[in-house]
């Protein structure tokens, strides 16, 4: 478990073989409950063959001093996320063309 926001990773080894490997990760809030975007791919065990890049976001929540994980979502695809960002980009564009402006959360929150 996890005591600082940066110190969180979806990386996860078995036997000293690296399983999952973290290629990147976005902190997009912070506090009490945070929510990470990780870039991933995975290994194989059987074959050593590593998986196409993967997605996830996960939300963890601060209890005693020590993040947990309390929820999570896989993008399966990069159709999956590429349809994901165009969505929401469109709601973002609509909402900004209804005079809505950034209320201060989102990364820095």
């Amino acid at each position: 478990m996890a005591e600082d926001i940066d110190e969180l990773s979806v990386s996860w080894d078995e036997g000293g073989t690296v399983v999952v490997e973290e290629l990147d990760k976005v902190i997009l809030s912070r506090g009490g409950w945070a929510t990470i975007l990780f870039k991933y791919r995975e290994q194989n065990t059987r074959t050593g063959v590593w998986s196409k890049t993967k997605f996830t976001i996960r939300r963890y929540q601060k209890k005693q001093g020590v993040f947990r994980q309390q929820s999570k979502f896989n993008i399966s695809s990069i159709a999956q996320a590429k349809s994901l960002c165009d969505a929401l980009m469109n709601w973002v564009n609509e909402a900004e063309a209804a005079g809505e402006s950034d209320d201060g959360g989102g990364a820095d929150e």
